[in-house]
C-alpha cells in the first residue's frame, strides 16, 4: 500500500511471496517500483519507521538523514560495507542481514570456480563446442587439485566452509586473518598474507568488503602467488587491486583465477574476459532458488522479530 501512512520502506523487493508477507503486516512503501525513489521517499519519511534493502543496493548517508523515525535496517545478503553502520549506531538504529544461510552455496561456487580455472572448464568448454578438437592431446595441461595447498584468506563462516571442503580434496589448510582461530586447530594460521600466498596453490579470497580490506590482494600478494598459483574471489571486488591483477594473469606471472566479483559492478573488465585462464561468474555466489528464498525469509523475520520483541535475529555487530 502506497501511501502517506507507510511503515516500510522498501529499496529492494524480496520476491513476491516476501513482499506479500510485508504487505499483509505493514503499510509498505515499495520504493524499488518508483521512477523517483528518492523524492517519494522524502515525502513520505515521517512515517518510515522499518527499510528493507540489500548488500548491494545499500543505504546512503541521505537516505539516513530523511527519516527521522528510523528504527531498523533489515539487509538482504552478508556483505555490511554499503550499510551506514557508524551513524545507524549513533542514532540507535538496529541493522540485521543474513548471514549462515548462504555461506555453503557461497562455499560451493568458491570451489566450482576453483575447479573450472585450475582444470580449465570454461577454456575445454570453448575448445569443445568450437570444433577445435580434431586430435587427442593437444588441449593444454591443466592444474591438479587433488592434494594440495589451500590458503583462504577470511576464516570466517564461509572461510571456514571452503576449508571443510578441502578436507575432501585431500588438501593442506592455512588461513590469513585479524587473529587466528584457536577452535580450528586442522588448519594453520599464517600471520603475513603475502607468506600465506607464497605457501599456497589456491587462494580464496573470504573476508568482508570495505576501506580495511579494500586492495588487500595487491601486487605483492600476486606475485608471491606465482605463475603456478591460482586466485579465487568469492568476497568483494573491491579486496583484489585489479590493476595488478589484470596484467599478470595476461603475461602469465599469476597461473588463472576464478572470479565471481570485481571492482566495478555489474560488468567485466575486457582484460579479464580475454584470459582463457580464468573462469568468471556474475557475482551469483548465493545466488539459488533454496538460498535467496531463505535469505528474503530472514529479512521478514528479522522484521517481525523487532516489531513484537524489540530484538533481532541476526544482528550486525
Amino acid at each position: 500500500m502506497t501511501q502517506a501512512g507507510a511503515e516500510l520502506a522498501q529499496l529492494v523487493s524480496l520476491g513476491a511471496d516476501y513482499d506479500a508477507q510485508l504487505a499483509a503486516r505493514w503499510r509498505v512503501l515499495p520504493l524499488f517500483r518508483e521512477d523517483a525513489p528518492e523524492a517519494r521517499l522524502k515525502s513520505l519519511a515521517p512515517g518510515i519507521r522499518l527499510l528493507v534493502t540489500s548488500a548491494r543496493v545499500g543505504v546512503g548517508a541521505e537516505t539516513l538523514q530523511v527519516l527521522p523515525h528510523l528504527q531498523a535496517i533489515c539487509s538482504w545478503g552478508v556483505g555490511c560495507d554499503a550499510l551506514p553502520l557508524e551513524a545507524a549506531r549513533e542514532r540507535q538504529i538496529v541493522v540485521s542481514n543474513t548471514p549462515d544461510v548462504l555461506t555453503e552455496c557461497v562455499a560451493d561456487m568458491a570451489w566450482g570456480l576453483l575447479l573450472a580455472s585450475a582444470r580449465q572448464i570454461p577454456a575445454g568448454d570453448r575448445y569443445a563446442r568450437s570444433g577445435s578438437w580434431v586430435a587427442q592431446g593437444k588441449f593444454p595441461l591443466s592444474t591438479r587439485v587433488w592434494g594440495r595447498r589451500l590458503g583462504i584468506l577470511g576464516m570466517g563462516r564461509i572461510g571456514e566452509a571452503i576449508a571443510r571442503r578441502g578436507q575432501g580434496f585431500g588438501m593442506t589448510t592455512r588461513y590469513h586473518n585479524r587473529r587466528p582461530r584457536t577452535d580450528l586447530p586442522d588448519y594453520g594460521y599464517e600471520p603475513s598474507l603475502a607468506e600465506l600466498a607464497r605457501w599456497a596453490d589456491f587462494l580464496v579470497v573470504a573476508c568482508p568488503g570495505g576501506a580495511a580490506t579494500r586492495h588487500l590482494v595487491d601486487a605483492p600478494v600476486l606475485q608471491a602467488l606465482g605463475p603456478q598459483g591460482l586466485l579465487v574471489n568469492i568476497a568483494r571486488g573491491s579486496v583484489v587491486d585489479e590493476s595488478a591483477l589484470i596484467p599478470m594473469l595476461q603475461s602469465g606471472a599469476l597461473g588463472g583465477a576464478g572470479l565471481d566479483v570485481f571492482e566495478h559492478e555489474p560488468g567485466v573488465p575486457a582484460g579479464l574476459a580475454a584470459v582463457d585462464r580464468v573462469a568468471l561468474t556474475p557475482h551469483a555466489a548465493s545466488s539459488t532458488r533454496d538460498t535467496a528464498g531463505r535469505m528474503s525469509q530472514l529479512v521478514v523475520d528479522n522484521l517481525i522479530a523487532w516489531q513484537d520483541q524489540r530484538h533481532l535475529l541476526t544482528p550486525v555487530a
